[in-house]
């Protein structure tokens, strides 16, 4: 009797171990994010000022409707070789790496805030011309847009 009780205990611990071992749902299950899916992209409101000298910006709103995240990383343009994104801090661009697009939620790129920059444009298009650019996103890849250029002091009818 007392050699059986002596191995209780451990017959107990190894059927522990072996339960927990074979659990699906211990700590590894709970620390995975839960959620996510993909992002699902939209572009609308798309357009650029005609340009006075060598400079452009492009404006425009890209819409996700998906479940998951994305970040817009760049944008490549035939018209530039040089295109960044840039953020407006105190009336000030900043050049950023990227941009959120939220799930369910919206970037707008937009006059006075968040934009696209052209840099060295050797032949500005006009009014009435249309612009291709690539925006690349982090998960979505490279959508294609074409931008129609509008008159310089062009402001987009507001939203509701």
């Amino acid at each position: 009797m007392t050699r059986r009780a002596a191995l209780l205990p451990a017959a107990l611990l190894a059927a522990g171990l072996t339960l927990a071992a074979c659990s699906g749902g211990g700590q590894d299950a709970a620390a995975k994010p839960a959620g996510g899916g993909a992002p699902k992209l939209t572009v609308s409101g798309a357009y650029m000022p005609q340009p006075v000298g060598d400079l452009a910006a492009g404006f425009l709103v890209v819409h996700n409707a998906g479940r998951g995240g994305d970040k817009l990383t760049s944008v490549t343009s035939p018209l530039s070789e040089s295109v960044s994104i840039h953020k407006t801090v105190d009336n000030r661009m900043v050049e950023v790496t990227s941009f959120d697009v939220p799930p369910g939620g919206t970037l707008d790129l937009a006059r006075g805030g968040n934009h696209i920059m052209l840099m060295g444009i050797a032949h500005p298009p006009k009014q009435g011309q249309r612009v291709e650019l690539d925006l690349h996103f982090r998960k979505t890849g490279a959508i294609k847009v074409t931008v129609p250029v509008k008159a310089a002091n062009y402001q987009p009818p507001a939203t509701p």
